[in-house]
């Protein structure tokens, strides 16, 4: 598989903030395959780096517990310029969680909470140039925002990414946008305002390919995740959301083998 182009503004990276690295690392390489590096612990502060074939496809880090945060995926959008777009995140309603900071010879990156309040980060090239696997069995397929202020993260999204939107849905019941359109969408913000459990804020969430999600459920709860909700065919194909065992949320998304 060719690596994917990553435009500027799309999804580029994702990483999880896990209490337990080792037993995240058991559950993942069980359930997508991967296989890890770590990182030099001076200068990277242990990050793994899991692979897929032999190639990038999302990090891990520690979660120490002294921001309190739960655990969580994350998910990174391209940027030419980190400081342009932490202003730019300041400017239109959103704000700068963690600022630019440069990552030895890798690139730059920050965390912002854009104007609906959801955690999204930004990364600036330079050696790591994100995810070499998309849009396959084990690597992330699609990224989703569900947004509890919909109209302020859709314009957000166009101020500072840079996002050319197209409305996919627009009633009542189903309201979602996209990055790009069609076959060309790299990421979609669905008006989750309705159906957001009391609590929980808006939030970015990542979709993994597995080639049977009967299965994969099976596996990941045997491994000791959670089946937060269960198998659903889809017009996207089948899916169904889980926890893994410290209760980080991902998605998982029924994919042709080899496709």
């Amino acid at each position: 598989m060719p690596t994917p182009k990553i435009e500027n503004g799309a999804p580029c990276w994702i990483d999880l903030m896990t209490a337990n690295p080792e037993q995240a690392r058991d559950f993942y390489q069980q359930l997508m395959g991967w296989t890890y590096e770590t990182g030099d612990e001076e200068k990277y502060g242990g990050y793994i780096m899991a692979l897929k074939d032999g190639r990038p496809v999302a990090g891990m880090m520690k979660n120490d517990g002294q921001s309190g945060y739960p655990d969580v995926w994350s998910t990174y959008l391209r940027v030419e310029d980190i400081n342009a777009a932490a202003e730019a995140a300041a400017a239109a309603g959103g704000q700068v969680y963690v600022p630019p900071m440069e990552v030895p010879e890798q690139g730059h990156m920050a965390m912002f909470g854009d104007a609906g309040g959801a955690a999204v980060g930004a990364w600036q090239f330079g050696g790591m140039t994100g995810f070499e696997v998309h849009d396959e069995a084990g690597a992330p397929v699609w990224h989703e925002l569900q947004t509890r202020n919909y109209p302020a993260a859709v314009k957000f999204y166009q101020d500072v990414f840079g996002w050319q939107t197209d409305v996919m849905s627009d009633t009542e019941e189903f309201r979602y946008t996209t990055l790009g359109a069609g076959d060309g969408a790299r990421a979609g913000i669905l008006d989750a305002a309705a159906f957001l459990p009391e609590g929980v804020p808006s939030n970015w969430q990542v979709y993994f390919g597995v080639e049977n999600v009967d299965a994969a459920i099976e596996t990941a709860v045997g491994l000791g995740g959670r089946l937060l909700q269960p198998a659903e065919d889809t017009p996207f194909g089948r899916m169904a959301t889980l926890a893994d065992p410290t209760g980080a949320v991902f998605r998982i998304n029924e994919v042709r083998p080899g496709a």
